[in-house]
């Protein structure tokens, strides 16, 4: 499986990634954790120790340089569009049990792109992560798919975009469905997540009707305290966990 998962800021995309890749994990899945939010920790949040020393890939100068033929920072000029990114899975992702974590990193560009080394090389590494890789891929994605080309979207096997009761996070959803559809990327599903009342799912229900929804999680105190103190959520004691299962047992 080949997953993208997005969501409005806020809204527990990164728990729920967690969730689902510790999930695959017990189940003995090889998964490929990807973090593309530079907002995001999902290192943290798998309960890979020292996460906060894990250098995103984007700065990673002395290898953009090694791999595209220029210095970051540089705009146009030549470097390589296909630098070789097979081994960088293996050789840089930091790792918990049967999981593998990278980091992308952000790319600082003005306007509506950026043609620099550093997007080559992470360009090149998402397309070779979901069309060559045959673990599960989980991509923990900012409140877009930019990192998602054409290529890459074909091969996605479900686009997640987590949404809480709120009219922000509704439009987030919708907003991402728009730029999903632009490059021919159909297959979106939907989780609920900090829901407190039965009021909460019908408000959601309502508001995102033609969405396909695989299940709702609960605002739980206990995934709160995983968070504040330091560990997995996948750790705490909460019915999250059973319902990632039942999710997963509906994507496969």
């Amino acid at each position: 499986m080949k997953l993208a998962v997005s969501g409005k800021g806020g809204v527990g995309k990164t728990t729920f990634s967690a969730l689902l890749a510790r999930a695959l994990n017990e189940q003995g899945k090889r998964v490929l954790a990807i973090d593309a939010d530079p907002d995001a920790n999902l290192a943290a949040a798998l309960g890979i120790a020292d996460a906060e020393n894990i250098i995103p890939i984007s700065e990673m100068k002395e290898l953009i340089f090694e791999r595209t033929g220029a210095q970051p920072g540089t705009i146009g000029g030549f470097f390589s569009l296909n630098p070789k990114v097979d081994d960088l899975p293996d050789a840089l992702s930091a790792r918990f049990e049967n999981i593998k974590l990278m980091r992308l990193g952000s790319v600082k560009k003005g306007g509506s792109g950026c043609l620099c080394p550093e997007s080559a090389l992470l360009k090149a590494l998402v397309t070779h992560i979901v069309l060559l890789r045959d673990e599960v891929v989980i991509m923990d994605m900012e409140a877009g798919i930019e990192h998602l080309g054409r290529a890459t979207a074909k091969a996605v096997d479900r686009l997640i975009v987590v949404v809480e009761p709120g009219r922000r996070s509704i439009d987030t959803a919708e907003h991402i469905r728009r730029l999903a559809t632009e490059i021919k990327l159909s297959r979106i599903s939907v989780v609920g997540n900090k829901i407190r009342t039965p009021k909460d799912e019908a408000f959601l229900r309502e508001h995102l009707q033609d969405f396909e929804f695989l299940g709702f999680l609960p605002y739980d105190d206990a995934l709160i305290e995983a968070d504040v103190n330091g560990y997995s959520p996948f750790e705490a004691d909460s019915r999250s966990k059973a319902i990632v299962m039942e999710i997963i047992g509906n994507l496969t």
